[in-house]
């Protein structure tokens, strides 16, 4: 059981599962331009019933490292870590309030334009009943 799932704030659906895309986080980028990505705002929420702590989002897969993590600012992106690198979300994530945070994507000029679907945000945290 996954005690804690990931949604779009935009229309509060959730993000679907690996291997599953149906509902996949999805950037269309230029290579040829170095696009980056509109940020993507997402949150994290706790099955009903739990609180989850200690949670940590990492990007996985063959190009994780054009992936970038910030925390909420006020409903602005925060300081986006290194691409590639993990988010901590700390703790206190519940079933009613969630934790927001922000995602973004780039493409370079030296990679090949490719339908990449590798990429997982792997949601890790310490779960307890309320």
């Amino acid at each position: 059981m996954a005690y804690i799932k990931l949604y779009k704030a935009s229309d509060d659906s959730e993000v679907s599962s690996a291997p599953t895309t149906t509902n996949a986080v999805t950037f269309t980028l230029r290579a040829d331009l170095n696009e980056e990505g509109t940020a993507q705002e997402l949150y994290a929420k706790a099955e009903s019933g739990y609180v989850v702590n200690d949670v940590t989002i990492t990007p996985t897969g063959t190009s994780a490292t054009k992936w970038a993590l910030a925390p909420d600012s006020g409903g602005s992106p925060g300081t986006y870590g290194a691409y590639g690198a993990a988010l901590e979300l700390g703790d206190g994530i519940d079933d009613t309030t969630g934790k927001t945070f922000w995602i973004k994507a780039k493409a370079v000029d030296t990679e090949t334009p490719v339908n990449d679907t590798s990429v997982t945000l792997v949601v890790a945290g310490v779960a307890a009943a309320e």
